[in-house]
């Protein structure tokens, strides 16, 4: 399998507005060429509907990424949108993804139940919403990283033997 063309896209108000690093898009980045995979587009958006949405569409349509990872905008606050637009824009939700991302990091910290992030199908397209924070994101990305490459196959007609 030639190497998966990844979109890395962070939903945050504060990391937008230049008020706060975004560590955990960086790490999503680091982590996904240290699989050797080829990071082919990065945005930095506020939690906004309209251009989550843009940023998705574009990586997804126009990029044609295998993979999304999205990092932020998956918690209770009011502009915490990512899984809303997520399913918006996805032909169809992959909801194992999310689950097993919330079931393995309550074995870390009871505060993973209060994470609403999803997984969708866009096309040829898979959207892996992540938590916000690095250190959330690099404990995800662990547990999602070993279905990737065979979910892409899937997506592409394969991998069903």
């Amino acid at each position: 399998m030639a190497a998966l063309r990844i979109g890395v896209l962070t939903s945050s108000d504060t990391r937008a507005a230049g008020d706060a690093e975004d560590t955990s898009g960086r790490a999503l980045i680091e982590l996904s060429e240290a699989h050797g995979w080829e990071v082919v587009r990065y945005h930095l958006v506020p939690d906004d509907r309209d251009r989550i949405a843009s940023a998705l569409v574009q990586m997804a349509d126009s990029d044609s990424c295998d993979v999304i990872f999205t990092t932020g905008g998956t918690g209770l606050g009011p502009r915490d949108v990512l899984p809303e637009v997520t399913l918006e824009v996805s032909d169809r939700e992959v909801p194992g993804i999310g689950q097993v991302v919330r079931g393995e990091s309550l074995k870390i910290t009871s505060r993973a139940m209060l994470s609403r992030g999803t997984a969708g199908q866009r096309g040829h397209t898979l959207i892996i919403n992540l938590p916000g924070s690095e250190k959330a994101v690099r404990e995800s990305f662990g547990f999602v990283e070993g279905v990737v490459e065979h979910a892409v196959e899937m997506m592409a007609g394969g991998g069903h033997g």
